[in-house]
Parts: structure tokens; C-alpha cells; sequence
């Protein structure tokens, strides 16, 4: 009886894409920020929403399903620049979310979205790797998509949330700690010997060398790194590639990793490409956020998930 329960009553309760609008439109009520936790409450009474529809869970049992709705709204808006966030739980609404607004459309979901350059960045960024489909394509409807394409979906999208919120926590840190960080990748990618190692490191002028890392645990050789902490609408060119790769020669060295929170110009990495006595490997801030993911720097584990399936092999023996 419990799971239809709960299928009822969320059902009742808007969807995060139906919040996207009356959120909006509570943030805008002044030029101010605003806590989410005040919005989200403002919200709920504006729905007239019941304790007990409030208090539904998620099916892991942590949040509640409204809170999570005007969580991932939120995200939303932040990703299509209608909102902006000022600090740790609060947001404000921008020029653009109040242009928007004057418009006074009946609703905004994630179609509406799509004209904005921003959001479709987000959502392409969440696109599989296996695919050519974007996620904006994959049709919305339960009856078309099947539960693995559902689960794979929704992990690329949330993947690709985290992968820009690292990169906003990083634009944060001071410059020599984002250093810092990219040795802490290397060493636990399993570049050096212990994490000794990557400790002490002289901090180099701009376009020389910020640090380096063992290649392996026994030193046979050693790479050495340039950190770039860059806006995202600001490329590194080939000139900063140029100045690198002569500090490179500079102390004798053959390999090298460039790594920035921005981006590369094309002909940065066509410079890089025909690269001959030496080999520098470029590092954006989207492969960068992903390589942090996957070696578990600067994230932790939030929930897990097991999707079991039939063992064949104990059921061919047995006597049934």
C-alpha cells in the first residue's frame, strides 16, 4: 500500500519544471538575494501545499521530495543565467531572469530554456558519450524511454551539475591552492610516490612552471605542470603554450601537463599536436572537474545504488 500512496501524492505535487516560473517570480520580488530555504517556504504556502505532502521523501529516504524539485528548478535557472547565486544557499534574480519576466510567458520548462545559450551548453555537457542524441531529445514520456535509459540520463545531467559546481568552487580558490589541487590530482591519478611528494612545491612566474610530480614512484622521470584559474569565457592561447613549453626546455624537461579551469583555443592544440621533442598534454576545465570525479578529489559519495541481475550461471545447475 505504501508505494501507490506515495505515487499519489506526487503526483500531486508540481514538478520541478512547473516550479521554474513562480520561483522566478518570488526572487524577483526585490533586487536582493535571497536564501532558497526562504523562497522554497514561500513557495509552499503559495501552493497551499499540506504537512504531509511536504514531508514525502525521496525514495532514498534523505530529502523531501518538494525540497529536491525546488532544488533542481533552481539549478535551472542558475544554468539559463535567469538567477545568479551569491553565496552558499542564496540566490538572486538577473537582468535577464527580469527581461524574461516583462515577457510574462504562461511557463517555463526546459524547451523554454533551450533559447538560451548557457542552458544549452549545460544540457550538451550532460550528453552521453555513447550517443548523438542530447538529452533535450530523448523523448520526456515514461512509456517511450525504458528505465536504463532513464537511470543513464539523469546520472549524465547530474554528473554534469557537479562537474560546474566544482569548477565554481575552484574559481573560489586562491591561486596557489588551485595549484596545489592539480598536483593532488596527478598524485592520485598515480603519478609520484607519496603524497610527500607534491609537497613544497616553488610557485613559477606567469608561463613558466608552477610545479611538478613524478611520473612514476621510482623518478624516472618528471612532469612538469602549468595551472591557469580562468573565467570560462577566457581561453588560454597558443602564446601561453608557447611561453610553457620554452620553460619546458628551459630546465631540460620533455613532458609536461597544462591544466586550466577555462579552456583551449584551436590553435593552442594544433601548436600542441605537432609538438616533436616534447609532449605537453592540455587539460580544460571540463576534463579537469571529470578527472576530479573520477578520482574522488574534492567530491565524496553521496548515496550508491546496486542494480542486480539474474546470476545464470547458479540457476544452469540447479535442480528446478
Amino acid at each position: 500500500m505504501f508505494l501507490p500512496a506515495l505515487a499519489h501524492y506526487t503526483m500531486t505535487l508540481p514538478t520541478y519544471d512547473e516550479l521554474m516560473l513562480p520561483l522566478l517570480k518570488l526572487a524577483a520580488q526585490d533586487d536582493q538575494e535571497h536564501p532558497i530555504r526562504e523562497l522554497r517556504e514561500q513557495l509552499a504556502q503559495k501552493l497551499n501545499l499540506t504537512p504531509e505532502q511536504r514531508t514525502i521523501k525521496l525514495p532514498s529516504g534523505r530529502q523531501a521530495v518538494f525540497d529536491n524539485r525546488v532544488g533542481w528548478a533552481s539549478t535551472y535557472l542558475r544554468k539559463a543565467k535567469l538567477l545568479e547565486r551569491t553565496r552558499r544557499g542564496y540566490v538572486r534574480i538577473t537582468k535577464r531572469g527580469r527581461k524574461i519576466l516583462a515577457e510574462n510567458p504562461n511557463s517555463i520548462d526546459d524547451l523554454y530554456l533551450q533559447r538560451f545559450n548557457e542552458f544549452k551548453a549545460f544540457r550538451d555537457r550532460a550528453t552521453s558519450e555513447k550517443t548523438e542524441t542530447t538529452i533535450s531529445e530523448i523523448p520526456k514520456s515514461p512509456q517511450s524511454t525504458t528505465p536504463d535509459e532513464v537511470i543513464g540520463n539523469a546520472y549524465s545531467i547530474f554528473e554534469a551539475n557537479l562537474r560546474d559546481n566544482l569548477l565554481d568552487k575552484i574559481m573560489l580558490m586562491d591561486p596557489s591552492k588551485f595549484e596545489w589541487l592539480v598536483l593532488s590530482l596527478l598524485h592520485a591519478m598515480g603519478y609520484g610516490g607519496s603524497i610527500k611528494d607534491i609537497e613544497g612545491v616553488p610557485v613559477g612566474p606567469d608561463g613558466g612552471i608552477d610545479g611538478l610530480i613524478k611520473e612514476d614512484k621510482l623518478g624516472l622521470d618528471a612532469i612538469y605542470i602549468q595551472a591557469k584559474r580562468w573565467e570560462n569565457d577566457k581561453s588560454v592561447g597558443r602564446e601561453k603554450i608557447q611561453a610553457f613549453q620554452g620553460a619546458l626546455a628551459g630546465v631540460g624537461a620533455r613532458k609536461g601537463v597544462f591544466m586550466t579551469t577555462s579552456s583551449f583555443t584551436k590553435q593552442a592544440k594544433t601548436y600542441v599536436e605537432r609538438l616533436r621533442d616534447s609532449k605537453i598534454v592540455l587539460v580544460d576545465g571540463q576534463e579537469l572537474a571529470q578527472l576530479m570525479i573520477e578520482h574522488d578529489v574534492g567530491v565524496s559519495i553521496e548515496k550508491t545504488f546496486d542494480l542486480k541481475k539474474i546470476d545464470e550461471d547458479f540457476f544452469s545447475d540447479a535442480d528446478i
